[in-house]
């Protein structure tokens, strides 16, 4: 007898093989087979390796960079919380993966009944009767037979949240180590900006100190003088600004850190020693993209979203749910596992769908509609991704051009305002033409380092936009 409810439930669960998941192919890109070119883009840079397989620690040359990456990889707060939210999606995928399977339990039960002597089999008035009974049973409850992929399809949409999950992880990681490598070239930058700020101040005051001295000597103006203490004021309102940056850029970076920053992290930082490669391998082919984790991350949804309509499939047909068990029962303790003792149950149970409302057919429509959500998110993507390489490849292209120029600006702007001032007190010029030149090349010297600094940026943006930075 017991062979009778065990051999149902395994041929049941041989019949369970059927999927209603429609076949899935990833949506074709809806961006250009290649990268642009010439013009603005420049010659694509070619490499052994692709941007993505170059991992963070090749790419970065700098160590206090590099330490601060490593530093933010172990502690930063978003990036454990997409840790933990793998975690949680491979906890649901396993709890779902459990309807797979029949869950099998052991009970012990005991029941004490009274019951009138007339009700019984005597059919006599008298005392009442008091009967107990002892019984233990193995067996499982409602376990779904998955006959049309049901609960197979929930699984596998369960799986590929988990692995939407672990792509948006990783995608996770290379935005921080692209956050924490511009927020460190921001620091630098500043920091050069307060140094430059300090070091016209410094000027300035001299000049206006010489300013005053000709005042009182009587070859230079009142109006002179007061124009060279603006100059000095500007120069000192500089400085407080960007002491002010300085401080707000290591908060900052402190918050992407996870912890203050190490005090001797940005000792020796400087933006003109090499902190990066000279370059990044960029290619022509736009099938890179496809590598990336959000765009992967994308593809895993849609996935997901595809499996659901097979579950909702799958609630048009009929659904078998079996309940079993085998034991021993008797009136006491001690007649359990006696001779002839052995007690069974098997209770298949059927639903057959016939009126819902409509509900069955707007969930698989709801199924549907999700599923072309996440093919326009996909596409998107997609889409996103390719905007952001070719933009960052312009400016690659155009950053070594401008610098160059910025460079002999800058040199043009200082001869300018070394004549200027020579002029002036040769007294050829006024002082007019000085300031002018003063101004010039305070704003050229502020220019380029803001240039340097967004041209280094560009290259991060650049691995990164490429997939770099997982390793």
């Amino acid at each position: 007898m017991m062979r009778l409810p065990i051999g149902l439930t395994f041929s049941a669960m041989l019949l369970s093989g059927c999927s209603l998941i429609p076949d899935y192919s990833r949506p074709a890109a809806p961006v250009p087979a290649s990268f642009p070119t010439g013009g603005a883009y420049g010659t694509p840079a070619t490499g052994e390796r692709a941007a993505d397989a170059i991992g963070w620690k090749e790419f970065f040359l700098d160590p206090g960079m590099r330490r601060a990456i490593e530093i933010a990889l172990a502690n930063n707060r978003d990036l454990r919380v997409s840790t933990l939210q793998v975690a949680e999606a491979e906890a649901t995928y396993r709890v779902q993966r459990g309807d797979l399977f029949p869950s099998i339990g052991g009970t012990g039960t005991v029941t004490y009944q009274q019951t009138p002597l007339d009700l019984t089999s005597a059919g006599r008035v008298g005392p009442s009767v008091t009967s107990r009974t002892w019984q233990a049973t193995l067996g499982f409850t409602s376990w779904e037979l998955d006959l049309f992929g049901r609960v197979r399809s929930l699984t596998r949409s369960a799986f590929e949240s988990y692995l939407q999950a672990e792509e948006t992880r990783r995608a996770a990681q290379i935005t921080l180590v692209s956050q924490v490598a511009d927020a460190y070239l921001t620091l630098l930058a500043d920091r050069e900006l307060l140094d430059l700020a300090r070091q016209t101040l410094a000027s300035r005051e001299q000049t206006y100190r010489l300013t005053d001295a000709s005042v009182r000597g009587g070859t230079a103006t009142t109006l002179t003088l007061r124009q060279a203490q603006a100059q000095a004021e500007t120069a000192r309102a500089d400085v407080a600004q960007y002491t002010r940056l300085v401080a707000q850029d290591e908060n900052a970076l402190a918050l992407l850190l996870g912890q203050p920053l190490p005090p001797d992290l940005l000792t020796a930082g400087d933006m003109d020693a090499p902190l990066m490669l000279a370059d990044v391998p960029s290619g022509l082919s736009s099938e890179v993209l496809l590598r990336r984790p959000d765009v992967v991350a994308a593809e895993h949804g849609l996935k997901s979203a595809n499996a659901n309509i097979g579950a909702a499939r799958a609630a048009f047909f009929p659904s078998i749910s079996l309940t079993s068990g085998i034991g021993t029962s008797g009136p006491a303790l001690s007649r359990l596992f006696q001779p002839h003792s052995g007690a069974w149950s098997f209770a298949p149970t059927i639903n057959i769908p016939i009126f819902s409302g409509g509900a069955n057919q707007a969930n698989l429509d709801l199924a549907k509609v999700r599923t072309n959500i996440q093919v326009a998110t996909y596409e998107k993507t997609v889409q996103t991704a390719f905007r952001e390489v070719a933009d960052a490849l312009a400016a690659r292209g155009t950053y070594g051009d401008q610098i160059k120029a910025q460079e002999a600006l800058t040199a043009a702007y200082a001869d300018s305002y070394r004549l200027s001032e020579a002029r002036f007190r040769s007294g050829v010029d006024s002082y007019l033409e000085t300031l002018d030149a003063q101004r010039s090349l305070y704003s050229a010297q502020q220019s380029l380092i803001t240039l340097r600094r967004e041209r280094l940026a560009n290259l991060i943006t650049l691995y990164k936009v490429l997939g770099g930075g997982v390793n």
